[in-house]
């Protein structure tokens, strides 16, 4: 009988020699990356303590992950902030200061944070906005630019995510808009399609919109690069809650809008310069607002529209914040939850008419203060949070450590794992940013870079005449200085009072030192 059962004793042997050999490579595999762009989100989530926002999700990732509750954006706009976080350089690095600079063009030999995974055997794969728009960035992915089938149309191929509407009647107006825009001028903005209404509660599955379906797409990817023997770097960036505020009406039906509180500073900070704040052109752009004036001398949107447009921005989250539950359900379906490290973080933040605007586009705190949150596997301190500086920066060290591969000694953000390991260490003492004002945006008309830094009580920036060619800065023009202590919603510029003069100076000094001196001593 031995005899007989020889063969199957052998390959049981083998078959257990096999598991045995292959058990230590399971257990030394590198973890996935999940890499979460939510465009325009500010910290408006349970997770920081928005009693409003119906976030349900997101809340759970962060009770199972890291929350960091002061994390800046290097500039409050797309490009420039997506160019910086993805290379790992700041913005007079990558010389990207605003919408029109193509980081690729003109930084041709740039390693941007997925091509440097791809060197350490990671499948890279990208769908939605990780770059600004579409500027997909070929060379970054090794699947570049996935789209859900029914929008790969070659008339849409420049389109971006958010402009696509429910209602036929706006499909229709928006053909015959952009029709008269592209005569008038050939490249627009979104290939011409961003016009229509600010706001669409349509009774519609949650995937007739493009996340939705973009949802399932990555659903489906996700499946399918999981059974490949190497790990995955996916990108998936999600188009809400940009503008315009377009999600199936059970979003907007969360919210009682009388109950949104309404901005609680919705004026332009007193004393500031006639230059500070942006036209507002992107909300100028949807039916209704087209007659809009500039912040600094418009007379402030009625209660009524306020209540909408902060309503729509509210839905829309909650929009995305279901769609990522249901993905995260997928993600335990097939079986690599545990093994992923999941990060999310907003490109920049957004007013809600803070400071009499809507949009991004300020040196101001609230656009650019971002939510960013981390789950990973075997994570110390879940559900922790910390209240020390972090900028977006620093997500490409932080992630190449965590992932255990080389970091490049180039990158000018500081790895944050030593800040999840204990939250509640010393770590930078201030974090920076920048925006370039250029003249069509102005109040007056001229150009500047206004340069910012935050510190653990005040907020300082310094704006320049800027020559753009040369990338280089003129005379001083103005100085801001806020106590964020006392003025958390940046009211009152206080540095032209003589009190404050000393302070001024010495955050001018230490804006000039710049992020190399800020950085936190690691021993």
């Amino acid at each position: 009988m031995l005899k007989l059962y020889a063969p199957y004793w052998i390959l049981l042997f083998a078959c257990a020699t096999m598991f045995s050999c292959s058990s230590p490579k399971k257990e030394t595999t590198k973890p996935n990356i999940l890499f979460i762009s939510i465009d325009d989100l500010r910290p408006t989530l349970g997770a920081y303590g928005d009693q409003t926002a119906v976030t349900p999700n997101i809340d759970h990732l962060a009770s199972e992950g890291m929350t960091f509750r002061k994390t800046f954006t290097q500039v409050a706009v797309c490009a420039p902030s997506r160019a910086s976080l993805m290379t790992g350089l700041r913005p007079d690095s990558t010389r990207v200061w605003h919408l029109g600079n193509k980081f690729r063009k003109i930084n041709p030999d740039a390693v941007t944070m997925p091509q440097h995974f791809s060197k350490f055997g990671y499948h890279t794969v990208n769908l939605g906005k990780i770059y600004h728009n579409y500027m997909p960035d070929s060379i970054s992915w090794d699947e570049p630019d996935l789209r859900p089938s029914r929008y790969l149309r070659p008339d849409w191929l420049k389109r971006d995510g958010e402009t696509f509407y429910i209602s036929e009647e706006v499909n229709k107006s928006q053909i015959i808009k952009r029709d008269s825009l592209l005569k008038l001028k050939a490249v627009r903005y979104a290939d011409g399609w961003n016009t229509g209404p600010a706001w669409e509660a349509a009774e519609v599955h949650d995937t007739m919109y493009f996340d939705g379906a973009q949802n399932e797409l990555a659903k489906k990817t996700l499946t399918r690069i999981a059974k490949k023997d190497q790990p995955f770097f996916m990108g998936l960036g999600y188009f809400r809650p940009h503008l315009p505020f377009a999600v199936p009406k059970k979003y907007w039906d969360l919210y009682d809008p009388e109950k949104i509180p309404l901005a609680p500073n919705p004026k332009v900070p007193k004393n500031a310069p006639g230059h500070t704040m942006n036209s507002m052109y992107e909300l100028r752009h949807y039916d209704g607002f087209h007659e809009i004036g500039h912040p600094q001398s418009a007379p402030r949107m009625s209660e009524d529209t306020a209540r909408i447009l902060k309503h729509g921005y509210y839905a829309s989250v909650s929009y995305i914040d279901a769609l990522l539950g249901d993905l995260f359900v997928h993600l335990k379906q097939i079986g690599i939850y545990d093994n992923t490290i999941i990060i999310i973080w907003g490109d920049h933040g957004w007013k809600l008419g803070d400071h009499n605007s809507w949009g991004k586009m300020t040196n101001y705190n609230i656009d650019l203060k971002v939510p960013m949150i981390i789950r990973y596997p075997n994570q110390e301190n879940r559900g922790a949070q910390t209240f020390e500086f972090t900028e977006l920066i620093d997500m490409f060290p932080s992630l190449c450590e965590l992932a255990e591969i080389d970091v490049p000694n180039y990158l000018q953000g500081t790895s944050f794992v030593p800040l999840i390991k204990n939250p509640e260490r010393p770590w930078k003492k201030a974090a920076f940013s920048q925006f370039h004002r250029r003249p069509g945006k102005s109040a007056d008309g001229k150009r500047y870079m206004g340069y910012s830094i935050n510190t653990k009580h005040h907020h300082y920036i310094e704006w320049y005449d800027w020559y753009p060619k040369t990338g280089t800065r003129g005379k001083l023009k103005n100085i801001e200085l806020y106590d964020i202590m006392k003025d958390p919603h940046e009211r009152y510029n206080l540095a032209g009072e003589q009190p404050m003069s000393k302070i001024a100076d010495n955050l001018s000094k230490q804006l000039a030192e710049g992020w190399r001196k800020a950085k936190p001593k690691l021993n």
